[in-house]
């Protein structure tokens, strides 16, 4: 597990984006993707909003994507093996890299055929405990043709990343403007970010 935290924060500090392409192992990928389904079918996805509880906008136009927040309170033996898996990283992290990490908040995001996400930074302007988002992908045999690439603009460049199943992504929340292209198909993440409060 150490293995891959090393790889992305590494690929972290030479780049400020961080990839991991084995983050998740396939057993826990497999088993979110199933979670997800279960909770689709279930019918307890919600379309998203924007903003914090203060500047909360439920009809915006920015994204498409449904939600479904993760808490240990759920008692989800899925959901606790991904906070668990997060947790280890805060640690490993805050041994590393000395960032004061001591919360997060994690969901489910499935966009769907035809939705997208606008650019956007994560941290908001009313609050700035997120530091670092890092968001892990569950689509198996993802091809270009399925769309959905996150694009992260970088001063004058922008770096494209596929929506590979078992891969994570991580970069600081406040600093990287970003967005999710329109989907071609179904596609699946857990999304969250790594706070100091």
């Amino acid at each position: 597990m150490h293995e891959q935290f090393d790889i992305i924060i590494n690929s972290f500090i030479d780049n400020n984006i961080g990839i991991a392409d084995h983050f998740l192992s396939k057993n826990l990928s497999d088993k979110l993707q199933q979670n997800i389904h279960d909770l689709e079918q279930d019918g307890q996805m919600r379309f998203a909003g924007i903003g914090n509880e203060k500047i909360a906008d439920n009809k915006q136009q920015m994204r498409g994507d449904k939600i479904y927040w993760l808490d240990k309170k759920n008692n989800n033996i899925i959901e606790q093996e991904f906070l668990e898996m997060v947790e280890a990283f805060i640690d490993h992290l805050n041994q590393i890299c000395y960032t004061g990490i001591n919360d997060y908040e994690f969901h489910y995001a499935v966009y769907g055929k035809g939705s997208a996400y606008k650019k956007h930074k994560d941290q908001f302007k009313t609050d700035n405990n997120r530091k670092f988002s890092l968001i892990c992908y569950l689509n198996d045999e993802w091809v270009a043709a399925d769309g959905g690439e996150l694009v992260i603009y970088q001063h004058d460049k922008q770096q494209s990343i596929s929506p590979n199943a078992q891969k994570a992504v991580f970069f600081k929340s406040d600093e990287m403007e970003h967005e999710v292209l329109l989907a071609n198909k179904s596609r699946m993440s857990i999304t969250g970010w790594l706070k100091r409060i």
